[in-house]
Order: structure tokens, then C-alpha cells, then sequence
């Protein structure tokens, strides 16, 4: 055995309702970039989003959206690893907001819906009979923290299978901060641009079904390394993250020269892309070649506690292909990256075995996964 199974998955994004819509979707250049519809935007300079077109009416926005969203991909990840009832399997939930959003609608629209939906756990009961739902709120590396959690839940012994999952939706608030933050509003999200103006919002789900098995639909899990150093509230560590990529390959008994793909955390803006790509050049630099490297946020926009997890995601399918979609809208790569095999504005198709997966988030929280091909 390799590692842990993946032996189930389901996905939603701005561009696409399953892991085949997204995955073609990314390797064809497809963006889901638009407008914000759920709120009045006259506040704001940013017009930007990459939302989910799920709303019943443009400019209305409705409550418990995540919850959906979760419901969603965890049926898809349950049906096909043929789970028809996860009453004793547990739920690792990643995210940033959770429902956030509904709760500004209650508070400042009156939106009506019972409190306790708030949690997961409740609408995930009624739908599959869950009883073990625990969430991690890990900002933006979430969803890869609860998978570190769902491995070493199933390699110590403690459950046979267990679902991982991320979510996280565009509250206002956040909205509002974030376009607070640059000194010019981005006019799109590019990924380790010289001229890269900051992060703009996704939304989406994903989760994965974990087994200790023979055989794996997916692929495999080789390792989770994660670290919090506290650096700083939003600027990043570039040792740390050097750490936990070392770790990760230790972990799973590599080396650097092993890894074929590296799907970057890439939000785009000025000092996580300059912290991850010097750590990437610590860590991959003597490599010939190094591994190609792309970021999915360019397409999906930065969908926060799912992120990890569709990164993670896209990996196994690139791996299935052997294609490895791009990252769109790269005008003049910065410095850091020179030497570096990014992947720009077209797919490209190589044998892939293993892949590594990042995904930072505020507080110097980091999280590196190592995936391997069925």
C-alpha cells in the first residue's frame, strides 16, 4: 500500500458543478470570473469575483449556501465510494467563514433560518445520517489540515474510512475588507505576476472519501505535513513553508527530484507569491528539471477553506490525464520564478506519479500534501 485512498470525490466551483466540469474546464483556460451578485457593490472599488451562479435571482442573496454546496460533494465523494450511509464514518470539514454570510443576512436583512444550521452538523444528519461532523477553521490551509487529521485518523487505527471536505462562500465583510487591502483593486488574479495586485474571492466545495484499502480511485496519499509559525497576521514565512514542503517530502520517504507536479498556492498577491516562490526555489531549485508547477486560483478565484482540497484534486486528475492545466493571464513571470517550469495560458501533457499540493492561510498556518497516481 502507498499510502491512504482516495477512493471517492466531488467537487463545485465558478466553473463547474463536478470534478470533470472544473478539471476541463482549467485545462481549456476557462475562467469564472464576474460579478458580485449578491450584494450592492457601490461601496466597493472591486467588482470582481468568481462566484457560484446559484442564486434564485441576481442581487437576492439566500442564506446556508455552503451547506449546500457540502451536501453536494459529499454525495458525489459517497456515491462513488459506494458509502450509502456515513452514520459511523466521521466528516472533516476545512473552511474560513463557514456560514458567515448568513448570519449577515439575518443580522442586517432579517433573513429567517433556524440557528443551529449554522453548524453542519444538523443539515448533514438529516442527509446521510452523519453523527461525527467536526469542523476545522484553519483559514485558508483548512482543508488540507483536515486532512492531515483524516490520515492520521485511519493510519493510527482510529476509523477505516473518513470523509474530508473544504467549503467557503464570499461573505460581505470579507469582501469588504479584502478590497480594503491593495492599494489598487485587481483587475484579475494573477498568479506570480510582476505586476500581481492582490487576491480576488472564490467560492466552492470539495471533498474526498479516505479508506485504508488495496486499491485507490484516486490516488493516494502519501503525506500531510502542516506547521504554524505566527509570523505575522498576513504576510507569510517563507522558512516555515520551506519546513513543511521538507517535511512533506520526509514524510513520504522522497525526494524533491521525485515530485513531478507542484500545484502552488498562488492567490496573487504581492508577499504570498514572493514568500512561496522563494521557498519553492530553496526547495526545487537544484532539480533538472524541476517539477512543472501551476496554480487553479487564476480560474477559480481563492476559494479559501476548499482550496486545498480542489488544488489536491485537480493533482489526481492531472495525474490521471497527463495534463496539467495553466495559469491564465501571466503577463511577465516575477524574478523569484525564473528557472522554474510554470505552466502559462496553455495546458501541457507529461507522465505525472507524484504531485505536491500547497495551501497557506493567515496566522503562518501551512499545509503541504504529497498525492501519487492510482
Amino acid at each position: 500500500m502507498s499510502g491512504v485512498a482516495i477512493c471517492g470525490a466531488g467537487a463545485v466551483a465558478s466553473v463547474g458543478s463536478s470534478l470533470g466540469e472544473i478539471f476541463q474546464a482549467l485545462c481549456a483556460g476557462r475562467s469564472g470570473l464576474g460579478t458580485p451578485n449578491g450584494f450592492d457593490l457601490g461601496k466597493y472599488r472591486t467588482r470582481l469575483s468568481f462566484e457560484i451562479d446559484d442564486r434564485p435571482e441576481r442581487g437576492r442573496d439566500v442564506p446556508l449556501r455552503s451547506t449546500r454546496w457540502l451536501e453536494h460533494v459529499i454525495e458525489a465523494a459517497a456515491a462513488e465510494a459506494e458509502l450509502p450511509d456515513l452514520r459511523g464514518v466521521p466528516i472533516l470539514i476545512g473552511t474560513t467563514l463557514r456560514e458567515l454570510r448568513s448570519v449577515e443576512l439575518r443580522w442586517r436583512d432579517g433573513v429567517d433560518f433556524d440557528l443551529e444550521e449554522l453548524h453542519f452538523g444538523p443539515a448533514l444528519r438529516r442527509r446521510f445520517g452523519a453523527v461525527q461532523v467536526s469542523t476545522v477553521a484553519n483559514a485558508c490551509a483548512a482543508s488540507l489540515y483536515a486532512l492531515a487529521l483524516g490520515c492520521d485518523l485511519i493510519e493510527t487505527g482510529a476509523a477505516d474510512t473518513v470523509i474530508v471536505a473544504g467549503v467557503d462562500n464570499i461573505s460581505e465583510s470579507t469582501y469588504g475588507l479584502l478590497d480594503r487591502c491593495y492599494p489598487e483593486a485587481p483587475d484579475a488574479l494573477r498568479p506570480f505576476d510582476k505586476a500581481r495586485r492582490g487576491m480576488l474571492q472564490g467560492e466552492g466545495a470539495a471533498a474526498i472519501v479516505l479508506r485504508r484499502a488495496e486499491s485507490a480511485r484516486h490516488g493516494w496519499v502519501r503525506s500531510v505535513a502542516v506547521n504554524c509559525d505566527a509570523h505575522h497576521p498576513s504576510a507569510p514565512d517563507a522558512k516555515s513553508i520551506t519546513i513543511a514542503m521538507r517535511q512533506a517530502h520526509t514524510r513520504a520517504g522522497l525526494t524533491p527530484a521525485d515530485i513531478d507536479l507542484l500545484m502552488l498556492h498562488g492567490t496573487g498577491t504581492p508577499l504570498n507569491d514572493e514568500a512561496e516562490a522563494r521557498s519553492v526555489g530553496e526547495v526545487f531549485g537544484q532539480s533538472a528539471p524541476p517539477p512543472w508547477m501551476t496554480a487553479i486560483k487564476s480560474m477559480t478565484g481563492h476559494t479559501a477553506g476548499a482550496s486545498g482540497l480542489h488544488s489536491l484534486l485537480v493533482a489526481v486528475e492531472s495525474m490521471r490525464t497527463g495534463t496539467i492545466p495553466p495559469v491564465v493571464g501571466v503577463r511577465e513571470v516575477m524574478d523569484e520564478m525564473a528557472g522554474l517550469r510554470l505552466v502559462r495560458d496553455q495546458a501541457v501533457g507529461d507522465e505525472l506519479r507524484l504531485a505536491q499540493v500547497n495551501a497557506f492561510g493567515f496566522g503562518g498556518l501551512n499545509a503541504v500534501a504529497v498525492v501519487e497516481r492510482p
